[in-house]
């Protein structure tokens, strides 16, 4: 009888474990500007990611940002997060985290956060700088492979709040650039990356620098730019 029952056991463990839910977490902390589209991002990316059987936590509690608080999840979203919004333990779990082979996706102001620590500029990639009106501008696509972006045409035109940016990190791999010669305000000239990914410190990352306009979330185009973004960071088990 023991026998028997120590064999279904591992049986029923190992198809439980096969078919464990992919979690993640949707990070919306915010310790300067807060983006009015917050909360229609949250309720977006979690019916997204319902759709593809993922289940989606949303939290604005930095004590999450434990080892055994961030065990469970697959990948960690930044939501327009500002401002410096974890203290040096919690930085020191997220490390940890994305070291484990975790991923990151990242949403417009998640660039406009944590400005005095290096290694999260290495892994969101760039740091905002300012921004012009929102007003709409053409997007170059320029990976049309990616599953974030190859469900768009070359050009993309998208009313949004174009972000400005410093410290881009070399050796992004940029998925869409800006055409800073159809809108106003653009100053990084030429190279005007506004969405790429990465392999950083153990994770995969995503950013998007859309995402400024509660409209931007209604969009077809924009919420698969979103989903499969995500989905491209979490690790394959």
């Amino acid at each position: 009888m023991n026998r028997i029952f120590i064999f279904l056991f591992f049986l029923f463990g190992t198809v439980v474990h096969a078919h464990a839910q992919r979690q993640v977490l949707i990070f919306s902390k915010t310790q300067g500007f807060r983006h009015k589209s917050i909360e229609k991002g949250v309720q977006v990316l979690t019916q997204l990611l319902d759709k593809v059987k993922i289940k989606a936590d949303h939290s604005e509690d930095a004590t999450l940002f434990t080892d055994q608080g961030l065990k469970k999840y697959d990948a960690i979203i930044f939501l327009s997060t500002t401002g410096d919004i974890l203290d040096s333990a919690q930085e020191g779990a997220f490390m940890r985290y994305i070291q484990s082979g975790k991923g990151f996706a990242g949403i417009h102001a998640a660039t406009d956060t944590e400005f005095d620590w290096p290694w999260y500029n290495g892994l969101v990639g760039a740091y905002f700088t300012s921004h012009p009106a929102v007003q709409k501008a053409k997007i170059d696509v320029l990976d049309r492979e990616h599953p974030a972006t190859k469900h768009l045409d070359p050009i993309w035109w998208h009313k949004d709040e174009w972000y400005n940016f410093k410290d881009v990190k070399d050796g992004l791999h940029v998925l869409m650039n800006l055409d800073e010669k159809s809108y106003k305000g653009g100053k990084m000239g030429d190279k005007h990356p506004i969405s790429w990914v990465q392999n950083y410190d153990g994770g995969k990352v995503f950013y998007t620098g859309l995402g400024h306009t509660e409209e931007s979330y209604d969009e077809p185009e924009f919420q698969k730019h979103l989903i499969e973004g995500i989905l491209s960071v979490i690790p394959q088990k």
